[in-house]
Protein backbone atom coordinates (compact mmCIF):
# COMPACT_ATOMS: atom_id res chain seq x y z
CA UNK A 1 0.00 0.00 0.00
CA UNK A 2 1.29 3.44 -0.89
CA UNK A 3 1.54 6.52 1.26
CA UNK A 4 -1.39 8.85 1.91
CA UNK A 5 0.67 11.91 1.00
CA UNK A 6 3.72 12.62 -1.16
CA UNK A 7 6.14 15.53 -1.45
CA UNK A 8 6.78 17.45 -4.66
CA UNK A 9 8.82 20.55 -5.47
CA UNK A 10 6.76 23.61 -6.31
CA UNK A 11 7.61 27.11 -7.47
CA UNK A 12 5.67 29.50 -5.28
CA UNK A 13 4.78 33.01 -6.38
CA UNK A 14 3.45 35.42 -3.77
CA UNK A 15 3.08 39.14 -4.46
CA UNK A 16 5.71 38.92 -7.20
CA UNK A 17 8.23 37.08 -5.03
CA UNK A 18 9.37 33.70 -6.40
CA UNK A 19 10.62 30.86 -4.22
CA UNK A 20 11.08 27.10 -4.42
CA UNK A 21 9.74 24.85 -1.72
CA UNK A 22 8.42 21.32 -1.15
CA UNK A 23 4.66 20.87 -1.11
CA UNK A 24 2.58 18.08 0.39
CA UNK A 25 0.15 16.46 -2.04
CA UNK A 26 -2.52 13.84 -1.53
CA UNK A 27 -1.53 10.52 -3.07
CA UNK A 28 -3.62 9.03 -5.85
CA UNK A 29 -3.03 5.44 -6.90
CA UNK A 30 -5.04 2.79 -8.74
CA UNK A 31 -6.69 -0.06 -6.89
CA UNK A 32 -8.12 -3.08 -8.66
CA UNK A 33 -10.98 -4.81 -6.88
CA UNK A 34 -11.47 -8.48 -7.64
CA UNK A 35 -14.46 -10.55 -6.59
CA UNK A 36 -13.74 -14.21 -5.90
CA UNK A 37 -10.65 -14.01 -8.10
CA UNK A 38 -12.27 -12.22 -11.05
CA UNK A 39 -11.46 -8.58 -11.95
CA UNK A 40 -14.42 -6.32 -11.17
CA UNK A 41 -13.37 -2.66 -11.11
CA UNK A 42 -10.41 -0.30 -10.92
CA UNK A 43 -10.71 2.88 -8.92
CA UNK A 44 -8.31 5.76 -8.35
CA UNK A 45 -8.08 6.20 -4.61
CA UNK A 46 -6.00 7.54 -1.77
CA UNK A 47 -4.17 4.55 -0.23
CA UNK A 48 -5.50 3.44 3.11
CA UNK A 49 -8.50 1.41 4.27
CA UNK A 50 -8.36 -0.54 1.00
CA UNK A 51 -10.18 -3.54 2.46
CA UNK A 52 -12.95 -1.31 3.80
CA UNK A 53 -13.17 0.45 0.45
CA UNK A 54 -13.61 -2.86 -1.38
CA UNK A 55 -16.19 -4.09 1.14
CA UNK A 56 -18.16 -0.85 0.96
CA UNK A 57 -18.06 -0.92 -2.82
CA UNK A 58 -19.65 -4.38 -2.75
CA UNK A 59 -22.34 -3.20 -0.34
CA UNK A 60 -23.34 -0.55 -2.88
CA UNK A 61 -23.32 -3.24 -5.59
CA UNK A 62 -25.77 -5.33 -3.60
CA UNK A 63 -23.32 -8.19 -3.01
CA UNK A 64 -22.64 -7.82 0.71
CA UNK A 65 -24.88 -6.78 3.57
CA UNK A 66 -23.58 -8.58 6.63
CA UNK A 67 -20.17 -9.40 8.07
CA UNK A 68 -20.78 -13.15 7.85
CA UNK A 69 -21.20 -12.90 4.07
CA UNK A 70 -17.58 -11.80 3.80
CA UNK A 71 -15.07 -14.63 3.97
CA UNK A 72 -11.91 -12.51 3.67
CA UNK A 73 -10.15 -9.76 1.73
CA UNK A 74 -6.49 -10.10 0.77
CA UNK A 75 -3.90 -8.23 -1.26
CA UNK A 76 -2.94 -10.20 -4.33
CA UNK A 77 0.68 -11.09 -4.96
CA UNK A 78 2.41 -9.48 -7.92
CA UNK A 79 1.38 -5.85 -7.52
CA UNK A 80 3.45 -3.78 -9.90
CA UNK A 81 4.79 -0.27 -10.06
CA UNK A 82 3.91 1.91 -13.04
CA UNK A 83 5.86 5.16 -12.95
CA UNK A 84 5.18 6.81 -9.60
CA UNK A 85 1.99 4.83 -8.94
CA UNK A 86 1.83 1.62 -7.02
CA UNK A 87 -0.71 -0.72 -8.55
CA UNK A 88 -2.52 -2.60 -5.80
CA UNK A 89 -4.96 -5.47 -6.19
CA UNK A 90 -7.40 -6.70 -3.54
CA UNK A 91 -9.48 -9.84 -3.84
CA UNK A 92 -12.76 -10.05 -1.97
CA UNK A 93 -13.87 -13.58 -1.19
CA UNK A 94 -17.52 -14.07 -0.32
CA UNK A 95 -18.74 -16.76 2.05
CA UNK A 96 -20.15 -19.94 0.53
CA UNK A 97 -23.75 -19.51 -0.59
CA UNK A 98 -23.61 -15.76 -1.23
CA UNK A 99 -25.39 -15.03 -4.52
CA UNK A 100 -23.65 -12.50 -6.78
CA UNK A 101 -26.11 -10.24 -8.65
CA UNK A 102 -25.83 -10.19 -12.44
CA UNK A 103 -25.30 -6.41 -12.35
CA UNK A 104 -22.05 -6.96 -10.44
CA UNK A 105 -20.78 -9.71 -12.68
CA UNK A 106 -21.29 -7.49 -15.73
CA UNK A 107 -19.63 -4.41 -14.27
CA UNK A 108 -15.88 -4.87 -14.88
CA UNK A 109 -15.23 -1.18 -15.55
CA UNK A 110 -12.66 1.48 -14.83
CA UNK A 111 -13.81 4.11 -12.36
CA UNK A 112 -12.21 7.49 -11.72
CA UNK A 113 -11.79 9.41 -8.50
CA UNK A 114 -14.63 11.74 -9.47
CA UNK A 115 -17.14 9.20 -10.76
CA UNK A 116 -17.57 5.78 -9.26
CA UNK A 117 -20.30 4.73 -11.66
CA UNK A 118 -18.84 5.60 -15.05
CA UNK A 119 -19.52 2.72 -17.43
CA UNK A 120 -22.94 1.76 -16.10
CA UNK A 121 -25.02 0.73 -19.08
CA UNK A 122 -28.21 2.44 -17.99
CA UNK A 123 -29.99 4.10 -15.13
CA UNK A 124 -31.90 0.86 -14.52
CA UNK A 125 -28.59 -0.92 -13.93
CA UNK A 126 -27.71 1.61 -11.24
CA UNK A 127 -30.92 1.15 -9.29
CA UNK A 128 -29.80 -1.96 -7.44
CA UNK A 129 -32.18 -3.49 -4.97
CA UNK A 130 -31.59 -2.34 -1.42
CA UNK A 131 -31.67 -4.94 1.34
CA UNK A 132 -33.28 -2.59 3.81
CA UNK A 133 -36.08 -0.13 3.40
CA UNK A 134 -35.42 3.23 4.99
CA UNK A 135 -38.11 3.58 7.62
CA UNK A 136 -38.44 6.01 10.49
CA UNK A 137 -37.62 3.67 13.34
CA UNK A 138 -34.93 1.17 14.23
CA UNK A 139 -37.47 -1.05 15.99
CA UNK A 140 -41.00 -1.10 17.33
CA UNK A 141 -40.15 1.05 20.35
CA UNK A 142 -37.59 3.45 18.86
CA UNK A 143 -38.77 7.02 18.25
CA UNK A 144 -38.51 8.41 14.72
CA UNK A 145 -35.19 9.96 13.69
CA UNK A 146 -35.71 13.72 13.89
CA UNK A 147 -32.94 16.33 13.83
CA UNK A 148 -32.92 19.97 14.81
CA UNK A 149 -31.67 22.38 12.12
CA UNK A 150 -29.19 23.78 14.65
CA UNK A 151 -27.63 20.34 15.10
CA UNK A 152 -27.37 19.87 11.34
CA UNK A 153 -25.73 23.28 11.00
CA UNK A 154 -23.00 22.25 13.46
CA UNK A 155 -21.94 19.12 11.55
CA UNK A 156 -19.81 20.64 8.73
CA UNK A 157 -17.50 22.31 11.26
CA UNK A 158 -17.12 18.99 13.09
CA UNK A 159 -16.34 17.27 9.82
CA UNK A 160 -13.77 19.88 8.86
CA UNK A 161 -12.09 19.73 12.27
CA UNK A 162 -11.57 15.97 11.85
CA UNK A 163 -10.00 16.16 8.37
CA UNK A 164 -6.38 15.51 9.28
CA UNK A 165 -5.01 14.82 5.80
CA UNK A 166 -6.93 17.73 4.26
CA UNK A 167 -5.10 20.05 6.65
CA UNK A 168 -1.81 19.00 5.05
CA UNK A 169 -2.89 18.82 1.42
CA UNK A 170 -6.14 20.73 0.82
CA UNK A 171 -7.00 18.11 -1.79
CA UNK A 172 -9.33 15.51 -0.30
CA UNK A 173 -13.02 14.77 -0.09
CA UNK A 174 -14.40 13.62 3.22
CA UNK A 175 -17.40 11.62 4.39
CA UNK A 176 -18.50 11.26 7.99
CA UNK A 177 -21.11 9.34 9.91
CA UNK A 178 -22.84 11.04 12.84
CA UNK A 179 -25.40 9.75 15.29
CA UNK A 180 -28.77 11.45 15.41
CA UNK A 181 -27.42 13.32 18.46
CA UNK A 182 -24.53 14.75 16.45
CA UNK A 183 -21.79 12.47 17.77
CA UNK A 184 -19.06 11.69 15.24
CA UNK A 185 -18.99 7.94 14.61
CA UNK A 186 -16.39 7.72 11.84
CA UNK A 187 -14.75 9.83 9.16
CA UNK A 188 -12.83 8.83 6.04
CA UNK A 189 -10.93 10.95 3.52
CA UNK A 190 -10.13 10.11 -0.08
CA UNK A 191 -9.36 11.75 -3.40
CA UNK A 192 -12.69 10.29 -4.56
CA UNK A 193 -15.90 11.25 -2.79
CA UNK A 194 -17.41 7.86 -3.57
CA UNK A 195 -14.35 6.11 -2.12
CA UNK A 196 -14.67 8.03 1.15
CA UNK A 197 -18.26 6.82 1.51
CA UNK A 198 -17.32 3.25 0.57
CA UNK A 199 -14.63 3.26 3.26
CA UNK A 200 -17.20 4.31 5.86
CA UNK A 201 -19.74 1.72 4.77
CA UNK A 202 -17.11 -1.01 4.46
CA UNK A 203 -15.90 -0.44 8.00
CA UNK A 204 -19.49 -0.61 9.21
CA UNK A 205 -19.94 -3.92 7.39
CA UNK A 206 -16.77 -5.33 8.92
CA UNK A 207 -17.94 -4.21 12.38
CA UNK A 208 -21.38 -5.76 11.91
CA UNK A 209 -23.10 -2.36 12.07
CA UNK A 210 -25.26 -2.53 8.94
CA UNK A 211 -27.87 -1.25 8.40
CA UNK A 212 -26.88 2.23 9.59
CA UNK A 213 -30.49 3.04 10.33
CA UNK A 214 -30.07 5.90 12.80
CA UNK A 215 -27.15 7.82 11.34
CA UNK A 216 -26.47 10.92 9.27
CA UNK A 217 -24.04 10.75 6.36
CA UNK A 218 -22.32 14.08 5.66
CA UNK A 219 -20.20 14.59 2.54
CA UNK A 220 -17.86 17.50 1.92
CA UNK A 221 -18.86 18.08 -1.71
CA UNK A 222 -21.97 17.62 -3.80
CA UNK A 223 -24.59 14.91 -3.42
CA UNK A 224 -24.65 12.86 -6.61
CA UNK A 225 -27.06 10.07 -7.47
CA UNK A 226 -24.27 7.64 -6.70
CA UNK A 227 -23.82 8.89 -3.14
CA UNK A 228 -27.56 8.82 -2.54
CA UNK A 229 -27.58 5.23 -3.79
CA UNK A 230 -24.74 4.27 -1.45
CA UNK A 231 -26.65 5.77 1.48
CA UNK A 232 -29.79 3.81 0.55
CA UNK A 233 -27.86 0.57 0.12
CA UNK A 234 -26.33 0.97 3.60
CA UNK A 235 -29.71 1.76 5.18
CA UNK A 236 -28.71 5.35 6.02
CA UNK A 237 -31.81 7.55 6.38
CA UNK A 238 -30.15 10.97 6.17
CA UNK A 239 -27.69 12.37 3.61
CA UNK A 240 -26.38 15.91 3.92
CA UNK A 241 -23.94 17.72 1.65
CA UNK A 242 -22.21 21.08 1.82
CA UNK A 243 -22.82 21.57 -1.90
CA UNK A 244 -25.60 20.89 -4.39
CA UNK A 245 -27.41 17.63 -5.11
CA UNK A 246 -28.15 16.39 -8.61
CA UNK A 247 -31.68 15.99 -9.93
CA UNK A 248 -31.35 12.20 -9.92
CA UNK A 249 -30.14 12.24 -6.34
CA UNK A 250 -33.29 14.14 -5.37
CA UNK A 251 -35.47 11.70 -7.33
CA UNK A 252 -33.85 8.68 -5.68
CA UNK A 253 -34.15 10.25 -2.24
CA UNK A 254 -37.85 10.90 -2.73
CA UNK A 255 -38.44 7.37 -4.00
CA UNK A 256 -36.44 5.75 -1.19
CA UNK A 257 -37.64 7.79 1.81
CA UNK A 258 -34.13 9.24 2.17
CA UNK A 259 -33.79 12.69 3.72
CA UNK A 260 -31.56 14.80 1.46
CA UNK A 261 -30.11 18.15 2.52
CA UNK A 262 -27.86 20.27 0.31
CA UNK A 263 -25.97 23.56 0.64
CA UNK A 264 -25.45 22.89 4.35
CA UNK A 265 -23.41 25.97 5.16
CA UNK A 266 -23.58 27.88 8.39
CA UNK A 267 -27.18 28.16 9.47
CA UNK A 268 -28.49 27.79 5.91
CA UNK A 269 -29.55 24.61 4.13
CA UNK A 270 -31.91 23.36 1.45
CA UNK A 271 -34.10 20.32 2.17
CA UNK A 272 -34.83 18.42 -1.04
CA UNK A 273 -36.56 15.28 0.30
CA UNK A 274 -37.56 13.65 3.57
CA UNK A 275 -38.33 16.86 5.42
CA UNK A 276 -40.27 14.86 8.05
CA UNK A 277 -36.94 14.03 9.72
CA UNK A 278 -36.14 17.70 10.36
CA UNK A 279 -37.78 19.66 13.17
CA UNK A 280 -39.09 22.56 11.10
CA UNK A 281 -40.70 25.29 13.18
CA UNK A 282 -41.76 27.82 10.55
CA UNK A 283 -44.17 27.24 7.70
CA UNK A 284 -42.45 26.90 4.33
CA UNK A 285 -42.75 30.01 2.18
CA UNK A 286 -44.27 29.79 -1.26
CA UNK A 287 -42.50 30.77 -4.46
Amino acid sequence: MGRVTERRKVIRIRDGAVSTRPDTLVAEEPLEIRLNGKPLAITMRTPGDDFALAAGFLVSEGVLGAADELQNIVYCAGATVDGSNTYNIVDVRTAPGVVIPDITLERNVYTTSSCGLCGKASLDAVRTTARWSIDDTAGDTAPPVRLEPELLASLPDRLRAAQRVFDRTGGLHAAALFTEDGELVDIREDVGRHNAVDKLVGRALQNGSLPLSRTVLLVSGRASFELAQKAVMAGIPFLAAVSAPSSLAVDLAAESNLTLVGFLRGTSMNVYAGEHRIALRAAASQG
